[in-house]
């Protein structure tokens, strides 16, 4: 009888090992990168895979791409609101490092030693976005302020809102009778755009709120463009208001050029449950004591492309201040920070883009909403977006919250430098991958370089180079590590790698470690499900449990010339221009790292090398790609 049951459940588990494909999903393309998922049931035992290639459409020779990742089954919760997400089985990836505005045939092969039943192939193929651009055949509307004086070019209009819908003050302001059309360029010249908002007449047309509501329809072909005519500086000063700029009926919409200041919100364009704003393009603007730049909570809104800017917040400029519970202090002389300015950017929704901006001065630099769990439909999730070439100098808390992500958030190149509490987080990813790739991290407080909390799953850390330590013992599950560096600080009594493994899906190598003197326990792993183990060394974490078979101990001497910060200064300010991130010839980090396809295909020895940047090879361009030098924030 027992042996009759124990047949029985032994084939019902084998028949759930093959694979059945399901629905494939093609994501909203970005300018460099592409997204995809593939539902599957089956595959009991996870040993399924799907190989990727891909090439130019009219190249002869395909190129490998990493494989997807495979996601399911993983439980993200977060106790204090009572959230619970089982990520559904399936596969999610990317297809890195492409060619803006090209057209790219891609190929999926699903494997499975068990079988695949149904269709094991796919072939796409899908374009990569255009960095959005004014329509060259539309009206040019010239706006001026309300005290200009001089000659005007023609057609004139005397602040923003008669241009945009036509003229009207007092009540008239809700009369829209000479709307701007698709393909419309208004040319903003210079000076203070201030409205009077409790002047009935207020000759820039913004009474009472003080905000200008900005919900007219362009078209992909046609976008509304609101430019700086380049006569000097457009300011957009909300004499203190709550929001500046309304957008969150808008599309495509290009704003360019424009400052913003003395405001809470400057752009607002997507409430949650309400509605969102698409398209909107924001670039080589300047934002200064503000609340908040560009903010939608939508998942209505998608495919914003925010890049190019200097975001200044209102926190404190001289020392790094965390935050904490109300009627706390900080650790240290300094009280608890109280919120002046909260992040510069936060999206929500699939597509966007956030690239090249200088940010400084703010609680967070660059977030994803922290949604709850995202919705079945993939068209109002927060998929496929890309954070990258941002210079990040001093927030209150963290440089980037992937926080909420569903699938293919991929967060790539950024410097930071200068955060009270973590790096780089995601608390929660709902089932990934979010990919952390070759990002700068130095001088954080006691969080770690990474914040994996409220059981996320599916990280994927590669070519990071981490002054600090990643310490937080919170589970996180189908998380992989690849040619990193970490490098400790000497912080007393904190290890230089812990590994929180909620599941047994993970893995760990190629990675290079500088420990912390005077720590017994360097290396901490937890065993899924079962018991922490503690290591004193590399060698004994190797023997232990069988991860980091290439890993390496190392020390800052790998650096040109870098130093670790000082951990008796916990408040001191670093200077990006003052730290020299670059690898020394024929130190230990050299030609030490994995071979992975599309991210370190151009490497220039006999392997890539460790962390960000790559041997004689250039530095990226972090912050605006008009602006020379890093301090932008002095």
């Amino acid at each position: 009888m027992r042996l009759a049951l124990f047949l029985t459940l032994a084939a019902a588990l084998q028949a759930q090992n093959p694979v059945r494909p399901g629905r494939f999903i093609t994501e909203h393309p970005t300018l460099q990168n592409l997204g995809f998922e593939w539902q599957i049931d089956g595959d009991a035992n996870r040993n399924a895979t799907v190989e990727v290639r891909f090439r130019k459409v009219g190249a002869p020779a395909w190129r490998p791409a990493l494989p997807l990742l495979r996601i399911g089954g993983e439980h993200v919760h977060r106790d204090r609101e009572a959230m619970t997400y089982i990520v559904p089985h399936g596969f999610a990836g990317s297809i890195l490092n492409l060619e803006p505005a090209t057209n790219y045939e891609c190929e999926f092969t699903m494997k499975d030693p068990d079988g695949v039943t149904g269709q094991a192939q796919q072939k796409v193929t899908v374009a990569t976005r255009a960095e959005p651009q004014p329509y060259a055949g539309g009206r040019t509307l010239h706006v001026y302020p309300a005290d200009h004086v001089g000659p005007k070019q023609e057609p004139s209009f005397i602040g923003l809102k008669a241009a945009y819908y036509g003229e009207g003050r007092g009540d008239w302001t809700a009369v829209r009778m000479k709307k701007a059309q698709p393909g419309d360029t208004l040319l903003i010249h210079a000076g203070l755009y201030r409205p009077e908002r409790l002047n009935y007449v207020d000759p820039l047309s913004a009474p009472f709120t003080g905000s200008w509501s900005l919900s007219l329809k362009g078209t992909a072909e046609k976008p509304i463009t609101i430019k700086a005519a380049g006569d000097g500086e457009p300011i957009f000063d909300g004499a203190g208001n709550s929001r500046l700029f309304e957008m969150m009926a808008s599309r495509h919409h290009i704003i360019d050029g424009l400052t913003f200041r003395n405001t809470e919100v400057a752009i607002f364009a997507g409430e949650k449950e309400v509605m969102g704003a698409h398209n909107l393009t924001v670039k080589n603007c300047r934002f200064e004591d503000i609340g908040v730049g560009v903010w939608t909570e939508s998942a209505d809104s998608r495919d914003f492309y925010i890049a190019d800017n200097v975001f200044l917040g209102r926190e404190d400029r001289m020392r790094v201040i965390g935050w904490n519970q109300a009627g706390q202090r900080s650790a240290g002389i300094y009280p608890s920070h109280q919120l002046r300015s909260f992040f510069a950017v936060k999206v929500y929704g699939p597509g966007h883009v956030i690239a090249h901006n200088a940010i400084a001065y703010f609680h967070d630099a660059i977030c994803i909403s922290t949604y709850g769990p995202p919705d079945s439909d993939p068209e109002q999730r927060a998929s496929s977006i890309d954070i990258y070439n941002n210079e990040l100098h001093l927030f209150n808390d963290d440089f980037v919250e992937s926080d909420g992500g569903a699938h293919n958030i991929r967060v790539y190149q950024n410097r930071g430098v200068n955060a009270a509490h973590n790096g780089y987080s995601a608390q929660p990813m709902f089932g990934g991958p979010v990919y952390f790739i070759r990002n700068i991290l130095y001088h954080t407080g006691g969080g770690g370089v990474f914040k994996l909390s409220a059981a996320p799953a599916g990280i994927l850390a590669y070519h990071n180079t981490l002054i600090g330590e990643q310490n937080a013992k919170d589970p996180y599950s189908n998380t992989h590590f690849r040619n990193n560096l970490f490098l400790g600080r000497d912080t007393p009594n904190r290890p230089i790698m812990i590994w929180a493994n909620g599941t047994a899906n993970y893995s760990t190598d190629y990675n290079g470690f500088r420990p912390n003197k005077g720590v017994a326990q360097q290396y901490q792993w937890l065993v899924p499900g079962a018991e922490w183990r503690y290591f004193a060394t590399l060698a004994d974490f190797q023997k232990g449990t069988g991860q980091e078979a290439h890993g390496v101990e190392l020390d800052f001497d790998i650096f040109e010339k870098l130093v670790p910060p000082d951990i008796n200064q916990r408040h001191k300010v670093y200077h990006a221009a003052d730290l020299n991130f670059r690898l020394k010839a024929n130190s230990k980090a050299i030609d030490a790292a994995q071979v992975l396809p599309t991210i370190n295909d151009n490497f220039t020895g006999k392997a890539p090398d460790l962390g960000a940047l790559e041997f004689n090879q250039p530095e990226p361009k972090y912050g605006p790609r008009w602006l020379t030098h890093p301090t932008f924030y002095r």
